[in-house]
């Protein structure tokens, strides 16, 4: 997945139907709807037994060579355009990460009363924190080298607790993990730690942290190769497993946003350009000092 020539971006969009083809029976000019970047083949076996995040054959937007979602005009199969019902165009936006931090909590098995540890606290730990917080998990810890994110967390959700990460790394990960359960979980290991960075001692800290029979669920993207704390998962008897986008989440994702049992989503869009201030938006998103979470892009 390198880019190697001019490639258009995007893959978190929402938009208006403007035209569909005869054979299109569920939509009309005027709907308002979120994409659903994925196209799936449905012949290859993820897809046949419904797993079609794991599809052979994807055509995914914005993942080379499929062209994205950041232009005014898009063909795309009906299938994969879901009504808005009511939410705002933003908020359409956001089902992408939302499906993301929700098929994290279903496949984690995280349940009513757990104790969560989040690590990172970007947009993807954010609205996971939101969806664990609806989902009854208690208590929740959020950590980050970023105190402005960990202070952008407390404000989604007073409850949580927040742990900040020492830039300097001199701490090792069995420390700070025995630091965030003594601190924050009154000595007791959490259930379930949903990673959400994909670096290498943030895993590790997640493997220490966790109860025996706990589990670490890793949504975060990392290297291709990393070294991990074997002996720790084996004796601990650590459920360790990972996460490739998602699938069958998108409807969920509308009715919770629709129903406000996640709060107000929209806080974490910090910035919004219009489309001719693309190369802005992208500047903002790579300056940390802009404290940025999610910059919409809006048609102009």
């Amino acid at each position: 997945m390198v880019v190697e020539d001019a490639h258009i971006l995007g893959h978190e969009s929402s938009g208006e139907i403007i035209q569909v083809h005869p054979s299109v029976k569920n939509l009309v000019p005027g709907d308002q709807v979120a994409i659903e970047p994925g196209i799936p083949c449905f012949n290859c076996q993820p897809c046949l037994v419904g797993r079609y995040n794991g599809c052979e054959h994807v055509l995914f937007r914005s993942t080379p060579p499929v062209p994205g979602l950041l232009r005014r005009y898009i063909a795309h199969p009906a299938q994969w355009c879901h009504k808005l019902n009511g939410l705002s165009y933003e908020e359409g936006a956001l089902l992408e990460p939302l499906s993301v931090a929700l098929a994290g909590i279903e496949r984690s098995g995280l349940k009513l009363g757990d104790g969560l540890l989040i690590c990172g606290a970007g947009p993807i730990g954010l609205v996971s924190l939101l969806c664990a917080h609806a989902a009854g998990a208690t208590p929740i810890v959020i950590t980050d080298i970023d105190e402005s994110r960990l202070a952008f967390a407390k404000s989604m959700v007073p409850s949580v607790h927040t742990f900040q990460i020492p830039l300097n790394g001199n701490q090792l990960p069995e420390d700070l993990a025995k630091s965030i359960v003594a601190d924050h979980f009154s000595g007791v290991s959490p259930d379930v730690a949903l990673e959400c960075t994909g670096v290498a001692t943030s895993i590790t800290t997640a493997v220490y942290a966790s109860k025996f029979g706990g589990t670490v669920f890793v949504i975060g993207v990392g290297r291709d190769f990393i070294e991990m704390p074997f002996m720790a998962c084996s004796v601990k008897e650590v459920d360790l497993k990972f996460q490739y986008r998602y699938c069958n989440q998108w409807p969920k994702a509308i009715k919770l946003v629709k129903s406000g049992l996640l709060g107000d989503i929209n806080k974490l869009i910090t910035h919004k350009f219009d489309l001719s201030e693309a190369e802005k938006a992208f500047a903002v998103v790579a300056d940390r000092n802009a404290k940025s979470i999610k910059v919409m892009i809006r048609s102009d």
